[in-house]
């Protein structure tokens, strides 16, 4: 029986990567400052490995964040409220999709874009094509 991971693991591990691609660093560059291999850090970012609340607030400080930063936008008060602290109702999380290679890539290209019109027809551009995607 293989075990998967926890939705919450998932999550945060795929905010670790969203962050460590937003600064440019690579996986073996976060583990060496850790004292981990990089394949520590695949597996922390996959969520197949837990991270523990120690070696979050590590990773925050290398990182320059706070610990409260990984699990930003992963449950709204409401949905809290509403599922209580129940054992083994663990909430369905999806992967942050801002947190893909893409993604990154797209956001770093666009913040070098200093001119707001040409920023704003981006935008545009984007919304257009996503609806003409959607149908």
């Amino acid at each position: 029986m293989t075990k998967t991971p926890d939705p919450i693991d998932q999550y945060v591990g795929s905010r670790v990567r969203l962050r460590r691609l937003l600064l440019g660093l690579s996986q073996e560059k976060l583990g060496d400052a850790l004292g981990l291999t990089f394949q520590q850090v695949q597996k922390y970012e996959k969520g197949t490995n837990r991270i523990g609340a120690s070696r979050l607030q590590q990773i925050s400080i290398f990182l320059n964040v706070t610990p409260a930063y990984f699990f930003e936008g992963m449950q709204s008060a409401a949905q809290t409220a509403a599922t209580g602290m129940e054992e083994g109702s663990a909430p369905a999380f999806e992967p942050d999709p801002i947190s893909t290679a893409e993604s990154v890539q797209l956001h770093k290209a666009f913040a070098r874009i200093r001119d707001p019109k040409i920023r704003k027809r981006i935008i545009d551009l984007v919304h257009a094509l996503a609806e003409e995607t959607l149908g």
